[in-house]
């Protein structure tokens, strides 16, 4: 009731100040002032008497409804003036928005009409111009006043929604009416004139889950404890209608999308009370046996499910933990089961929501129970040894046959099958041991030594009889036990040194020693002189007992002359049982020592020797002299191997050692040398000079038939002749030590290409030409002239 008195006074609110607007706009937007003679008088500041103008405009409409589809314009208003009296002299002019265009004026009576269609949503109000001029001059009459057209609304616009579609969420089980969703339309219309924009909501689809209210579009709930485990999703259908929702309004509608939000109000629930399992004894801990699933209709968190095991006389053999991607319980097996110990198991497992609501903890508890009951398999399983692991104990040099020890297996199922031993060879390669395959007794094959393996690490395999795969091993360490079998013995190879220049009583050395026994067998060591050698004159011994002793000089003054080695037997006795000894023999040699008692030699041969030279001088001197020795011998043998030259001169001749090539050869016939000093000295052709390249084995004596004169100074026949000397020659190689071109030989077929001739032959050339040639070849013509100024001259 009060909502509807707060309408009512609004629409009344709303009327009134229609009027007053109406009125005001009358009086003040069209009467203005202008002279009249209904005016009131007032006095001015000199005096004079002012009129106040009233203007005459009178109008009968100030508004024009919109979307107006009539077949004649619609009259907007008309026009006035109280200084027109009807006679057509006035002429009424309007201006300003639309003047013209969608408004025109009736310049005689005044009437404005509205020529178009007018939409108030597109503008609501339009601002004119009148004035009132004379027809006949154009002059103002009036002076200009504005007013104001506005366009009346009619409901021609229908409520419109923000969205199409809404999407909302609620929880399920939520109170009746709470809110899930607003929904807004807006409508075009005018809100201040009339119920065009007046909206009302409603729903069309969607009950009775849910309601909306009318004047707000809040969607509530309708229906208590909706669960979304029945239904999740719901389709509402919101309708908005403008006129107050009264007939001939205009509507719109939205679809809004409701789910369903999950709560925990469902508690897990196993399907079935009891699980079956079964599981064999071979399984290891950890081995997955079996799983369980309690169903919980909720979602997400409110969905997932703990396991534990609560009771069952399982519970100390298996566990169950969760696994959350699947929301089940996976039994494991957590020790080591035996079927003929025990052959089936019980548990009973509890599946509990880990998150719970307190709004519904009256729907009971969250939690459910069910019993797993686990039946254990018989395994084949192999043969167990009753320990893990065996130490025995056996003692060295024990006659072939000792028994050290025995292992025992069992096989640990019903059947109780025979066992039979056997040694991992590959654990014992040299075979010290044997095992019975029948009660599993170890015994040595051949003796052992502690001093060379102190421990033997074996396995040992139990296999059943009948069924061979089956197969266990275990690890059996036997260890040798000492005997008093290796006598002491020095420590290291020692070597004691004396100086020449001892005292009395002075110790020069301290000896221990070893035991390869153990140390039971050897705990101390026991130093002496042998009996026969107790009253050494030399040397004495005294026991330091810690294990070692030291040797003492017994009187004074050594000579390495008369004995520079001395050897001292020394016994050593341990502390076995029964004792061994042995005897060590102990090298001691004399040497020189200085007054501080550092050792200088210990070589007899070095005190003969009155120089004072070290070894090492000597030794470098050594080395110079062969040095010397092999410079002398290379020497020698590079002068033997020098080579003397083939052919001696008395004087030497620059010529020799320059071998020029300005000369032509003599052809195919010139292949041999000769020596040149025959042609520096003919006459020497009487005499033979014999080679000295080489050793002859005979004198070769030349034919003198062959010889020319001697003074002869035909080369050519020279030539011919030692050539004919060379070839019958035995001892001779070829004579081609000196190659000279000196001579030109004969017979070539290419001619000789010589010029050394072309003065004394005849040419055919002429070289008279060369006259006319000028002063710098006046030489050349002299020599290459014509033949007779060359007899001439010559």
């Amino acid at each position: 009731p009060k909502m509807k008195e707060d309408h009512c006074l609004h629409a009344a609110l709303l009327c009134l100040g229609v009027l007053c607007y109406s009125h005001g706009l009358a009086t003040e937007k069209l009467n203005h002032s202008r002279p009249s003679l209904h005016g009131h008088h007032e006095k001015g500041k000199e005096g004079q008497v002012l009129h106040r103008s009233k203007r005459g405009w009178v109008w009968n409409q100030f508004f024009v409804i919109e979307e107006y589809t009539g077949p004649d314009p619609v009259l907007v208003g008309r026009l006035h003036s109280d200084i027109d009296s009807g006679d057509g002299n006035i002429k009424y002019i309007l201006s300003g928005e639309g003047a013209g265009i969608i408004f025109v004026i009736d310049d005689k009576s005044g009437n404005i009409h509205a020529t178009k269609t007018l939409d108030r949503e597109e503008r609501a109000q339009y601002t004119l111009t009148a004035q009132a001029v004379d027809r006949n001059t154009n002059r103002p009459l009036e002076p200009p006043s504005e007013f104001i057209v506005k366009v009346q609304d009619i409901n021609d616009n229908p409520p419109e929604f923000l969205h199409e579609n809404y999407h909302a969420n609620v929880p399920e089980r939520s109170n009746v009416g709470t809110s899930v969703i607003q929904v807004t339309a807006s409508d075009a219309d005018d809100p201040t004139y009339g119920n065009s924009a007046k909206l009302v909501y409603s729903i069309l689809e969607g009950q009775p889950y849910f309601s909306v209210e009318a004047q707000t579009g809040i969607i509530r709930t309708a229906l208590p404890n909706m669960d979304r485990e029945a239904k999740e999703e719901y389709h509402v259908v919101i309708q908005a209608k403008d006129m107050g929702g009264h007939m001939g309004g205009l509507s719109g509608t939205t679809k809004v999308t409701i789910t369903l939000t999950d709560v925990n109000d469902n508690p897990p629930k196993f399907p079935q009370s009891v699980y079956q399992m079964s599981v064999s004894e071979a399984a290891v801990p950890g081995e997955e046996v079996g799983r369980v699933k309690a169903k919980d209709p909720d979602i997400g968190e409110n969905g997932l499910v703990a396991y534990s095991i609560i009771d069952g006389d399982g519970m100390d053999m298996f566990e169950i933990t969760t696994d959350y991607e699947t929301q089940e319980g996976v039994v494991k097996l957590k020790k080591t089961l035996d079927y003929e110990t025990k052959k089936s198991y019980s548990l009973k497992v509890e599946a509990a929501n880990v998150h719970i609501d307190p709004k519904f903890i009256s729907n009971g508890p969250f939690k459910d129970t069910v019993t797993v009951k686990i039946a254990v398999e018989d395994a084949d399983e192999p043969p167990v040894f009753l320990k893990p692991s065996y130490i025995f104990e056996v003692q060295e040099n024990a006659a072939s046959g000792t028994v050290v020890g025995k292992v025992h297996a069992k096989d640990p199922d019903a059947a109780n099958s025979a066992i039979r031993y056997s040694i991992d060879r590959h654990t014992d390669l040299e075979r010290y041991f044997v095992i019975n395959a029948e009660d599993g007794n170890i015994k040595t094959i051949k003796a052992l030594d502690r001093e060379e393996m102190a421990w033997h690490n074996i396995s040992v395999f139990a296999v059943e009889v009948h069924k061979q795969h089956q197969e266990a091993k275990v690890p059996v360490a036997i260890k040798v036990v000492d005997v008093n079998d290796n006598a002491p013995k020095f420590a290291a190879a020692y070597e004691a040194f004396v100086c020449e220049n001892a005292r009395s009583n002075q110790q020069f050395i301290t000896i221990s020693a070893d035991d390869k026994d153990d140390s039971a067998n050897g705990p101390r060591f026991i130093f002496s002189l042998p009996p026969e050698i107790i009253h050494n004159p030399n040397f004495t011994l005294r026991d330091n007992r810690d294990n070692t002793a030291s040797v003492l000089v017994r009187r004074e003054g050594f000579s390495r002359q008369k004995q520079d080695l001395y050897l001292l037997p020394i016994v050593i006795s341990d502390g076995g049982v029964p004792p061994l000894s042995s005897t060590n023999t102990l090298t001691i040699r004399v040497c020189g020592c200085d007054s501080g008692g550092s050792l200088l030699s210990c070589n007899a041969e070095a005190y003969i020797l009155n120089a004072g030279l070290s070894t090492g001088a000597l030794i470098a001197i050594l080395a110079c002299i062969v040095i010397l020795l092999v410079i002398v011998v290379l020497f020698v043998t590079l002068k033997r191997q020098k080579k003397e030259p083939l052919i001696v001169f008395e004087e030497e001749d620059v010529r020799e050692n320059i071998i020029t090539y300005d000369d032509e050869g003599g052809g195919e016939e010139d292949t041999e040398a000769f020596d040149i000093a025959t042609l520096q000295n003919p006459d020497g052709i009487n005499g033979f000079i014999p080679r000295k390249d080489i050793k002859p084995e005979y004198q070769y004596l030349p034919r003198p038939g062959l010889r020319p004169a001697p003074n002869s100074v035909d080369v050519d026949d020279f030539i011919n002749t030692r050539i004919q000397e060379a070839d019958n020659d035995p001892t001779a190689p070829p004579y081609d030590s000196i190659q000279i071109y000196g001579y030109e030989g004969r017979g070539s077929v290419a001619g000789s290409l010589s010029s050394l001739e072309s003065a004394t032959t005849d040419s055919d050339l002429d070289y008279d030409y060369l006259q006319n040639w000028g002063p710098r070849f006046k030489k050349l013509a002299d020599l290459y002239g014509s033949k007779d100024t060359f007899d001439d001259d010559s």
